[in-house]
């Protein structure tokens, strides 16, 4: 292998194509864009996503359905019956972080019915649905805003 006889692997560049040079060359006029139409203006004819030629395009024509609310990812919930494995007295976000029934990345804390409750606890700073705020008021707790 010499320097001087390097070269690119075959392929690897192609010669470019000299357009509107005459009709002679097969590629003189519209130099192979056609007539009309966004391809063959300046720009490339880049035309946006989801663009259908001017026709109402498919996520204007479908309907808008759902909502997800973005507080749903910051709010953690806690079950009932998990809460029931914590020693009575006060219960607080942060006994709940300390007790692993609460993710890290949570920002809020919901208690939801679901289980038995059999201790009385003191919620602070914590909501929770009718039903777990009855169960914990049955079991002789409360909530405390």
């Amino acid at each position: 292998m010499k320097l001087n006889t390097l070269k690119p692997a075959d392929g690897a560049r192609k010669e470019r194509v000299r357009v509107g040079r005459g009709i002679g060359s097969g590629l003189g006029k519209t130099c192979g864009r056609g007539h009309k139409g966004s391809y063959a203006r300046a720009g490339k004819g880049k035309i946006k996503p989801g663009f259908e030629g001017g026709q109402m395009p498919m996520q204007r024509r479908l309907p808008k359905i759902g909502f997800r609310s973005p507080l749903a990812k910051d709010t953690a919930e806690v079950l009932l019956y998990k809460l029931d494995s914590l020693p009575a007295g006060e219960v607080d976000f942060a006994a709940l972080k300390a007790a692993g029934l609460v993710s890290s990345t949570a920002k809020r804390a919901k208690i939801v019915a679901k289980g038995a409750l059999t201790k009385a606890f003191v919620v602070k700073g914590i909501a929770a649905t009718a039903g777990a705020k009855a169960a914990i008021e049955a079991a002789g707790g409360k909530l405390v805003e």
